[in-house]
């Protein structure tokens, strides 16, 4: 039986999910959830793909999908990830650990949160 939130609320000014599951409270920004969705998008088929460029991206709605997920609306258009209610405790609970590695992979592949920002490597 996964691990329900007794309370989700969007706060569309910072950017941010919060989830609290009894005394316990997680605030998740969008840039993290759209980077980490669960559609076959970011997650490939098998083979994820890096999402980049997503640092201001922010939520417009959040809607149940029946009894088992949220279906996540981002302002950039992305809406085709269901959000399992196992999968938004996993990234709760392992946010830390998930964003370093996510941090860690941008970098190996020279890319940037900003998409106004471009990373570039020199030789010396």
């Amino acid at each position: 039986m996964p691990k329900l939130p007794t309370a989700i609320n969007l706060h569309t000014a910072s950017k941010t999910l919060t989830l609290t599951y009894g005394d316990q409270r997680y605030t998740l920004p969008a840039e993290f959830l759209r980077v980490h969705s669960p559609s076959a998008e970011v997650q490939g088929h098998g083979k994820p793909v890096l999402q980049y460029g997503k640092l201001n991206v922010g939520l417009l709605k959040v809607e149940p999908a029946g009894q088992y997920a949220l279906k996540l609306t981002f302002d950039d258009g992305h809406d085709s990830g269901l959000f399992t209610w196992e999968y938004l405790y996993e990234l709760c609970t392992r946010q830390e650990t998930l964003w370093a590695e996510y941090l860690a992979d941008l970098s190996k592949a020279g890319k940037a949160r900003d998409p106004a920002e471009s990373v570039v490597r020199l030789m010396l």
